[in-house]
C-alpha cells in the first residue's frame, strides 16, 4: 500500500501480550493498567489520531472458522495457539507508518502489530 504525502492513513494497532497476568491481576493492578491506557488515549486525543478501539474478551471466548476445501470447521478458541494473544485494538489516523509506529511505542501493551487499513473497494 502506497502512502500519499499529506494524506493521513488509517492503521489498526493490535495490542498483543500474555493474557495470564491480566487474568490473575487484582483490582489495584488492573486499575494501574487502566490508568496507563487512559494516558495513552489522552495522547491519541491530543494528536487527533483516535478513531476507535476496544479491549477484547479473553481469547478462550473466541470462536474460529477455518475453511478446508469444501468443509467449514468451527472450533472454540483463538486462531493461533500461542501464549501471546490479541487483547485489544485501536484504529488510529496517522500521517505515515513512522507516525503510527511512534503511537504504537506509547501503547502500554507487551507488543503491538500495526496494519494499514485497506482503502481499496472491491469491484
Amino acid at each position: 500500500m502506497e502512502e500519499t504525502e499529506g494524506t493521513d492513513m488509517k492503521y489498526v494497532l493490535f495490542a498483543i501480550g500474555d493474557e495470564r497476568p491480566w487474568a490473575q491481576a487484582g483490582p489495584e493492578e488492573r486499575q494501574a493498567v487502566y490508568e496507563k491506557w487512559g494516558a495513552f488515549e489522552r495522547l491519541l486525543g491530543r494528536r487527533g489520531a483516535a478513531l476507535g478501539g476496544a479491549e477484547l474478551a479473553h481469547s478462550s471466548t473466541a470462536t474460529t472458522i477455518r475453511k478446508d476445501g469444501g468443509r467449514i470447521l468451527v472450533t472454540d478458541g483463538p486462531y493461533a495457539e500461542t501464549v501471546e494473544q490479541i487483547s485489544g485494538y485501536l484504529m488510529v489516523e496517522a500521517a505515515s507508518l513512522a507516525d503510527a509506529v511512534e503511537l504504537a511505542t506509547a501503547m502500554p501493551s507487551g507488543g503491538v502489530e500495526i496494519r494499514p487499513v485497506s482503502e481499496e473497494v472491491a469491484p
